[in-house]
């Protein structure tokens, strides 16, 4: 016969008995090339061939595995309605070599694909094989749905939760399978009585896989089998699957952390989703320290910047595909950036894609341990051992790898992210600390940390490193694979945040127009802590009929940078609470010599700041260039080698500075401008005491102005002017700064017209000044819409 022929008569046999066939045929399955143990029961009770070829409901002749037919072609069946899942695709993997796979969701066999027509008079042979074992492909050429590469360790992908659940509950009976399905039931409702009871223990298996998917169906089997009595049975699933039980229990643990980001002060229900919200910021591998060059007025300041190019730019989920010099994988990853770039949510984001199996999967673990918490062990020795070791520390803060070896095996993947460097206040000692060569040695905090990035402890692991420039500069070189900066928000990023953190489209426009009027604040926004600061106050203000007729004032923004900075550096560093924010004589009086250090420095045209010129004003290294969060480190040392360090930005150290002199101003009665020799301008005021008052003040800083050369003193102008709004030295910096008894500033009718007469003058002699001075006379009088 010819193959056309039989093929037509295979059809008309299966419409003639098709109610038959109905009775037999089995539910929807997404493992369809899997049969259960209790079905191999039945065949064999059966002995019937032809019934079992007709219960596998296929339209060509079916002949069992071991017949004499065996050497012939193969048959593997898709069946209709099944989601596509590991055990479905490991067909292709496992399928007897040359076998024809049929797609039996065609309902006309010339859909299928054709081959040559000897092939068609081969004898077709089907084969339901238990759950292969997974083929692990290699890592750097499969992905995923999201371009990720990598794969599930097998003993956590689904094909094994899958066998597992269905090797320890075939060992139940049937009265005990009974209950158990009904305790299943009862215990979760997103699931019906006719899934749980309908079909075989297979199709229970898949169906609960379906619904809950793979955690949650390992999660409620162990316990229903615990609810029935069958302890044994829930202890023997939780050692089959006892590593995808860890790693469901750091997701949970991941997601409840991550899944909602807290920003500022956490308001009930006002809480955000962090992928709702999440930018990408970008990340360089060639870091020069990470301050933006840009400035309103100076096409390049005092020290030269360098900014890397985009072809350095590296994505989050990439940090650890990237590969050293001699093209191995790398182990220590080092990332850094300055206050507020996102070095936080950056962590928040990588868990979280973990956790949720967007990226990085063939990382079994992934372990947080925050030198925030090895600070806080070394601290409170009273209520742990002085000497720890590394897997007492890892079960400490993570219960779920207690009694666990895996750590141990050379074929582990895992990472550990060791956050935070800069909370570590105490010196390490990297040439000098004992050399620990296992993972149950205890030992000093100091000397774990030491160790765990020399890689003698925890060898299997990767290790990321964040932290503040200053504070993680310390780790020597040859113990660091590749250093990465995170750069923050281009033009493009500040946009889309905006877009995404606002439904309403309006609303949204209104702000990334309204913020883009005031150039240094646009630059500013680079920073994402400073583009959400943006965001923040800016919605708030436009629920104001009327807001947004003039530019926003830029002060502001700058001194709430410095009241945050500065909060945060008592919580983070010396673990203040929210009610314990109050700034001691000590705080105030280091900002202002960081303030009188700004001003010096703007004095001799400088940007840049070494060890020396702390101690010259009697400030701390570590509690300037770490705790502060004004200032940071820059890589590239000085000629003489000297460690370098800035401002956060340019417009910063003048901020600062104009801040030291209006402090000496309002707290000590002192102008520090007056006296400095530079071109004086006839006085158009005539007082008893010129030179304590504002207008006093305001004309000397005027002076030096005009005097120098456009943009050395400009934005230092602009932010004095600010300052000596009411909004800004009496509301924002009371209780802070100075005292909130303090009177406000009088006299500033003559400080405005001294500026407005100012202006007047300078559009005939500096044309080129006209604007700056403007943008100081509206930064001193403007009110708050």
């Amino acid at each position: 016969m010819d193959p056309d022929t039989e093929v037509q008569s295979i059809l008309r046999r299966g419409e003639e008995e098709e109610e038959e066939k109905k009775k037999w045929k089995r539910p929807p399955s997404s493992y369809g090339s899997m049969r259960s143990d209790s079905d191999a029961m039945e065949e064999d009770d059966e002995g019937n061939d032809e019934e079992v070829a007709e219960a596998c409901h296929s339209p060509f002749p079916v002949v069992l595995p071991g017949s004499a037919a065996h050497e012939g072609t193969g048959l593997q069946l898709i069946r209709a309605d099944s989601p596509e899942t590991l055990c479905t695709m490991t067909t292709q993997q496992t399928k007897p070599p040359g076998a024809l796979v049929i797609d039996t969701r065609c309902s006309d066999p010339g859909d299928c694909p054709e081959d040559d027509e000897d092939d068609m008079d081969e004898v077709l042979v089907t084969h339901s094989p238990e759950p292969p074992e997974p083929v692990e492909p290699d890592d750097a050429m499969q992905t995923d749905e999201f371009g990720q590469p990598g794969t599930l360790h097998p003993e956590q992908d689904l094909a094994h939760v899958f066998k597992s659940i269905q090797t320890v509950v075939t060992g139940l009976t049937k009265d005990e399978l009974f209950k158990f399905k009904m305790s299943f039931y009862q215990w979760e409702t997103s699931i019906t009585l006719q899934q749980v009871m309908d079909g075989d223990l297979l199709d229970f298996v898949d169906k609960i896989l379906e619904i809950l998917g793979q955690d949650r169906s390992l999660l409620h089997t162990i316990h229903t089998l615990e609810n029935v009595n069958k302890k044994d049975k829930a202890e023997e699933l939780q050692n089959l699957c006892k590593r995808a039980l860890v790693r469901f229990r750091l997701n949970q643990c991941w997601i409840r952390k991550y899944q909602i980001i807290r920003e500022g002060v956490v308001r009930a229900g006002k809480q955000n989703l962090l992928d709702n919200i999440y930018v990408e910021p970008q990340i360089s591998t060639c870091g020069y320290g990470g301050v933006d060059p840009s400035h309103e007025f100076r096409p390049h300041p005092p020290s030269p910047l360098q900014v890397p190019s985009a072809d350095t730019f590296v994505s989050l989920n990439n940090l650890f595909r990237l590969q050293k010099d001699d093209g191995t994988p790398v182990r220590t990853v080092l990332t850094t950036g300055m206050p507020g770039i996102g070095m936080s949510v950056s962590v928040g984001r990588f868990c979280l894609d973990w956790a949720e199996l967007h990226a990085n999967k063939d990382l079994q673990f992934v372990i947080k341990l925050s030198l925030q918490s090895f600070w806080f062990l070394r601290k409170n020795t009273t209520h742990l051992s002085e000497k720890m070791s590394i897997m007492e520390v890892i079960e400490y803060y993570h219960p779920e790898f207690k009694g666990i070896t895996y750590l141990e095996e050379e074929d582990c993947k895992f990472l550990i992210i060791l956050n935070s460097f800069d909370c570590y206040q105490a010196p390490l000692d990297w040439e000098n600390a004992p050399v620990i060569n296992d993972n149950y040695t205890q030992a000093h905090p100091d000397v774990l940390i030491v160790n765990i990035i020399r890689g003698t402890v925890l060898r299997g692991a990767r290790i990321w490193i964040l932290g503040r420039r200053a504070a993680v500069s310390q780790i020597p070189s040859q113990y660091i694979d590749i250093t990465t900066e995170i750069q923050g928000f281009s033009d493009e990023m500040k946009d889309e945040y905006l877009e995404k953190r606002f439904c309403e489209a309006q609303l949204t426009e209104n702000i990334k127009a309204h913020y883009k009027r005031v150039p240094t604040l646009h630059l500013l926004a680079r920073q994402p802590f400073v583009c959400w600061m943006v965001a923040t106050v800016f919605e708030r203000c436009y629920r104001y009929r009327g807001y947004g007729v003039h530019p926003p004032r830029l002060t502001p923004f700058y001194v709430t940078i410095l009241t945050v900075q500065t909060n945060r550096r008592l919580q983070f560093y010396f673990g203040k609470g929210e009610n314990e924010l109050k700034w001691s004589s000590d705080d105030k009086q280091q900002l202002t010599k960081m303030g009188k250090m700004a001003f010096k420095m703007l004095e001799r045209n400088a940007s840049v700041f070494f060890e020396e010129d702390l101690k010259e004003y009697g400030l701390k290294l570590t509690d300037v260039t770490v705790f502060s969060g004004l200032c940071t480190e820059l890589p590239t040392a000085a000629p003489n080698g000297r460690r370098t360090y800035c401002f956060i930005h340019f417009t910063f150290q003048e901020f600062m500075a104009a801040l030291y002199v209006f402090t000496m101003f309002r707290i000590e009665s002192k102008n520090v401008l007056e006296g400095s020799g530079v071109l004086h301008m006839p006085k158009i005021f005539t007082a008893k005491d010129q030179t304590r008052s504002a207008a006093a003040l305001v004309q000397c800083a005027v002076e030096r102005t005009l005097s120098s050369p456009l943009g050395h003193y400009e934005m230092f102008l602009r932010f004095l002017c600010g300052m000596l709004s009411p909004d800004c030295h009496h509301n924002q910096l009371s209780g802070y700064l100075y005292s909130r008894k303090s009177p406000k500033v009088s006299g500033l009718d003559e400080v405005q017209r001294l500026l407005e007469k100012t202006i007047q003058t300078a559009q005939t002699n500096n044309g080129d000044r006209v604007e700056n001075l403007k943008e100081c006379l509206r930064e001193m009088t403007q009110e708050d819409e």
